[in-house]
């Protein structure tokens, strides 16, 4: 009947059957329903079962909601998850978000049945200086996310059966305006279809909205793809709808459509890009609660004349996709060369080629043609030399500044493409980077290009910022041509340089970064700071700049116009007191911390590193974001010191260098680890271990006793029995192996299981193998050995240490380790097998049995018998 439906739905989809309405509603229900079918046709045909068993591998994802307002550029973003277990027994449910690079965390919070656990932000300790050096010496793998301009947000928890759990995510971030448009981006990539889901994104502009879109969902290749080329018109079911002020977008697929878009449920980027209002005078500036932001993006301005060194990897790595993407986005970037510019073209590889010896050349109509022919030309040979390709580049640069009257109002910079990492000449990251800055000297900017995954990204990323530039990063897969032209066209037009913003030292504090070296057309300057006289009527606002013709000085009083909390309130998406908060104050912090991290990241100063570091984190904590040195510790809503729930959540990020977004588990309650902890144990000598050897610890009579068992293969052996006191028993089943070579032995015996049952307050039973755990304390929960893990109920903890132990503790006065014994290669003779070992017996009572259980609580002690007879007998 399923196997049936499942055909049917798939064949109306392809069929595009008119009645698709009604089918979505149907699938809707079905995701969303219990699988009671599955439950009661579970004991049919083998066949059968193993095909719904498929149906049940994970939790399903009811509801994915993501709910963003937008004020002033400021973007607060809320995601929903609900995931619902309707599996016989407990799974492990993951949910995992893709955020935007840049964006901050400020919150996360979960709950599982009728717990709550919410994030707390603290700060991370300091690690010694080695362990920083090694870190920072290790290139960042392909995996990164920060790369892509993501990085990926992860929890998992193991939600019981008929349960479901509930996942409520925060960030922040401050839109950058690039290319004339600020963008607004979310991943909507649950990876699998959900019954219930919904965007929804609130923009509120008091300078009033414009040019507001929402394109095609955004996929690359690696990602799957979902895009219809050359499709421009918003994904289906989007509804746009705005004012002046004020604008709504919401994306709500039904099933149908998910499926259409994409049938793994990874959709893609929902983007909704915009513009606002603006003027040629001092910009934008907003006021609120003491803080203020000043917002300074001019437009119909002249360009100014650039002069650009492109210097381009033509290594042999580069060969095929790679080479054939840069030529084809040179050739465009080459066209669109202004006839006032100069330019000039250097292939590298273990070899450094310029195009035109010790000069830049004018954009003439035969320049450009020799340049393409020049390019076209370039074929991937050789190694990789970084350092000799930018120490050329700048002196090409720096020779054509002092040598020639150029126009001092012109923009001199270098754009810089490889796809790898240093492999000749100089290949220290740190002696190259010296380098290029003392190369460079201020003089000029640095803009680097990063294609595929073996790049070093973070030597680009550090270059561009200690060279006033920005970097990027592309995957070969991507249609890098289009990037790399994207990017040209970021800073191949710029309108202003030595922009530089004041105001009056008796008015503000604490002003973020107000000089900035160039002004692109597309982009904006942000600066936010501290008002220091809150009464004031107005703030005085100068800005000074070059451009082609003249330079610029902007003067303007500019009126604190407060806006109205019914301003912001109005908003939909802060009805739930949002509205309440300072978005500027959060705005200036923002932008304070990313400046602070990025004047660490370019310091060689210790002293100073560690003053930014502690600058950083101080004010992250007050802000509650988690950035590299802060992260969220998971409590329970309303606890401190309660025994913690029994389902284990594992938290985590995947980010680059010092990860950006990290959220980690704390070593308290409620039952949150970091899975890579490493336990330490103590181990008492009283066990049963190997094949098997039973040896029992009498601390008071300061010996032990050992003994062994040969028993036969199935035998079930009782190590503790106490259920009339305790209500513990443990028992241990044992299998067979052929005897070693030459051994004495007809076979060898190993504990395979070991089973623990305790039925006081309640019953809870455990069964152990080498390779997982049973627990059912009313709910049947199947852990894996080779995963940390921490489960806890009201009377049991159960603590796994990846492929090592597994300690038991019951009522906190009972504790058994269970050693996990793995052979790489056994030799016939070796089984995978258990060690038993009791590490604290308290509360175990004195008529306890079992072979191992019979010996607690007692003393002995040791008779001696004496020989001084049979001495005397044999004496002469």
């Amino acid at each position: 009947m399923i196997l049936w439906l499942w055909l049917f739905w798939g064949f109306s989809i392809a069929a595009g059957q008119p009645d698709s309405e009604l089918l979505a509603r149907y699938l809707e229900e079905k995701l969303m329903a219990d699988y009671s079918v599955v439950e009661q046709v579970v004991r049919r045909v083998p066949r059968q079962t193993r095909f719904l068993q498929r149906l049940e591998t994970r939790p399903r994802m009811s509801e994915f909601t993501v709910k963003a307002t937008v004020i002033s550029r400021y973007a607060f973003t809320t995601v929903s998850c609900t995931m619902v277990n309707s599996g016989s027994e407990a799974r492990e449910g993951v949910f995992e978000m893709q955020i935007p690079a840049a964006a901050f965390i400020s919150n996360f919070t979960m709950s599982i049945g009728n717990k709550t656990y919410y994030g707390e932000v603290t700060g991370k300790e300091k690690k010694n200086s080695t362990d920083d050096k090694a870190r920072t010496k290790k290139p960042p793998g392909p995996q990164n996310a920060r790369e892509n301009g993501y990085e990926t947000f992860k929890a998992s928890v193991f939600i019981p059966r008929k349960m479901q759990a509930n996942f409520l995510l925060h960030y922040e971030e401050l839109l950058q305006r690039r290319l004339g448009k600020y963008e607004y981006t979310v991943s909507i990539r649950p990876q699998q279809l959900v019954g219930r889901l919904r965007v929804e994104v609130n923009i509120l502009e008091n300078s009033g909205i414009v040019s507001l879109e929402v394109p095609p969902l955004r996929n690359s290749k690696h990602k799957g793809n979902g895009k219809v080329e050359g499709d421009v018109s918003p994904p289906p079911s989007t509804v746009i709808g705005h004012t002046k002020t004020l604008a709504k977008v919401t994306f709500s697929p039904n099933v149908v459509e998910q499926t259409k878009i994409a049938r793994n449920g990874i959709l893609g980027d929902f983007i909704v890009r915009y513009d606002v209002n603006r003027e040629l005078s001092v910009g934008d500036i907003q006021i609120l609660n003491g803080y203020f932001v000043h917002y300074f993006a001019p437009t119909d301005l002249p360009p100014l004349p650039k002069n650009v060194v492109f210097v381009l990897d033509s290594s042999a790595s580069m060969v095929g996709t790679k080479l054939r993407q840069t030529k084809e986005a040179l050739f465009t970037i080459l066209q669109d060369l202004r006839p006032e510019d100069h330019f000039n073209i250097i292939g590298f590889s273990n070899r450094i080629k310029v195009w035109q010896q010790d000069r830049l050349v004018p954009v003439t109509p035969n320049n450009i043609r020799d340049a393409k022919k020049y390019i076209h030309n370039m074929s991937p040979t050789g190694g990789t030399n970084i350092n000799s390709a930018l120490q050329t580049g700048a002196k090409l640069l720096n020779d054509y500044i002092a040598q020639n009257d150029i126009d001092a109002r012109s923009v001199s910079l270098i754009i810089f493409l490889t796809d790898g990492r240093p492999t000749v000449g100089e290949t220290q990251s740190s002696k190259i980077l010296s380098n290029t800055k003392d190369a460079i000297r201020d003089k000029f900017c640095l803009f680097t290009i990063g294609i595929g995954n073996d790049v070093d990204y973070r030597l680009l990323e550090r270059m561009a910022l200690e060279n006033c530039g920005m970097t990027r990063h592309f995957q070969e897969d991507e249609d890098a041509a289009s990037l790399l032209k994207g990017f040209y066209d970021e800073i191949g037009t710029p309108l202003l340089s030595d922009i530089r913003v004041d105001y009056p030292e008796d008015d503000v504090e604490q002003v973020t970064q107000n000089f900035f070296p160039n002004y692109f057309n597309g982009s904006e300057i942000i600066i936010a700071g501290k008002l220091i006289n809150r009464t004031s009527d107005s703030l005085h606002v100068e800005v000074t700049a070059s451009n082609s013709k003249k330079y610029i000085l902007l003067k303007t009083d500019v009126a604190i116009d407060l806006p109205s909390k019914n301003d912001i309130t109005a908003v939909p998406g802060l009805e739930d007191g949002k509205g309440d908060q300072n978005y500027i104050e959060r705005a200036w912090s923002y932008l304070t911390i990313k400046e602070l991290l990025n004047s660490r990241l370019k310091s060689d100063d210790n002293q100073e590193k560690e003053y930014l570091m502690e600058k950083a984190k101080s004010m992250a904590l007050t802000y509650n974001f988690v950035t590299p040195f802060t992260f969220l510790k998971m409590r329970e809503a309303g606890l401190h010191s309660e025994p913690p729930p029994e389902e284990l959540i594992r938290p985590s990020t995947d980010g680059i260098g010092e990860k950006l977004q990290s959220l980690q588990g704390h070593k308290a309650p409620p039952g949150i680890r970091r899975q890579q902890d490493t336990q330490r144990i103590k181990i008492s000598k009283t066990s049963a271990d190997g094949d098997p050897h039973f040896v029992i610890d009498f601390p008071s009579s300061k010996f032990s006793v050992c003994f062994n068992i040969d028993g036969e293969p199935g035998d079930i052996l009782r190590l503790v029995s106490d259920h009339k006191e305790s209500g513990v028993t443990v028992n241990g089943q044992l299998i067979g192996a052929p005897a070693p070579p030459n051994g004495h032995k007809k076979h060898r015996t190993y504990f395979n299981t070991i089973t623990i049952l305790s039925n006081k307050p309640q019953r809870s039973y455990l069964e152990i193998t080498p390779t997982r755990i049973i627990l059912d304390d009313g709910e049947r929960l199947i852990l894996s050995c080779d995963r940390s893990a921490v489960v806890r109920s009201s009377s049991l903890e159960v603590s796994v240490s990846a492929n090592s132990n597994i300690t038991v503790t019951i009522r906190d006065t009972i504790s058994f380790v269970i050693l996990i014994h793995h052979y790489k290669k056994p030799a016939p003779y070796q089984k995978d097998h258990l060690g038993f070992y009791i590490s604290n017996s308290k509360g175990l009572s004195s008529d306890s049995h079992g072979l191992l259980g019979q010996f607690l609580n007692h003393e002995v002690k040791l008779l001696q018998e004496s020989l001084n007879t049979s001495h005397q007998q044999g004496s002469p």
